[in-house]
């Protein structure tokens, strides 16, 4: 009867230390998973700005090759007559109901008739 009473005793030690094993491993996850979510959402945030600050460079990039192109003479040239200035020495005219005339001309174009 004593053996049995230590093979009582020694499964009760056993299925304590099992729960014991697992309580320690259940709360070194719990110490580990607020960490862990910090560093995960951290990371995703990271990418996020990263794919944002590619696409800042990108348009950085486009706006400094507006810029070189803006400086020559031509582009200069260009956005002034844009901008309705002229040249010395000639004329402005100012031609009203152009946009009545493409009209009238792009349905005579249509029909076929030149």
């Amino acid at each position: 009867m004593a053996k049995k009473k230590q093979r009582v005793t020694r499964r009760r030690s056993l299925g304590l230390l099992r729960l014991l094993v697992l309580g320690v491993l259940a709360f070194a996850a719990f110490l580990y998973y607020q960490p862990l979510s910090s560093y995960l959402e951290r990371r995703e945030a990271l990418a996020q700005r990263s794919d944002e600050v590619a696409v800042l460079r990108a348009r950085r990039r486009e706006l400094e090759r507006r810029l070189a192109a803006s400086k020559s003479p031509e582009a200069l040239a260009r956005e002034a007559r844009r901008l309705g200035l002229v040249k010395e020495g000639e004329h402005l005219f100012i031609v009203k109901g152009v946009e009545a005339w493409k009209r009238a001309r792009g349905a005579t174009i249509d029909r076929g008739d030149r």
